[in-house]
């Protein structure tokens, strides 16, 4: 008998693709709440930069003075 198969350990392309296809049509459905919810991470993002830049100023104010 031959062996048709290949080596062991070597990827089905095919079942790859439909793994990935399955995923693609799964991910809308989670989406969507996470959308709603995203201003929160913003927030956060935008008070982190503020005080970071308060942080280096108040360090170079006592680094001149």
């Amino acid at each position: 008998m031959a062996n048709n198969q290949g080596p062991q350990g070597t990827n089905d392309p095919a079942g790859s693709t439909q793994m990935f296809r399955a995923f693609v049509d799964d991910a809308p459905q989670t989406r969507q709440p996470a959308a709603a919810a995203s201003s929160g991470p913003r927030v956060g993002l935008i008070v982190g930069i503020v005080a970071a830049v308060v942080i280096v100023a108040a360090v170079a104010w006592l680094a001149l003075g």
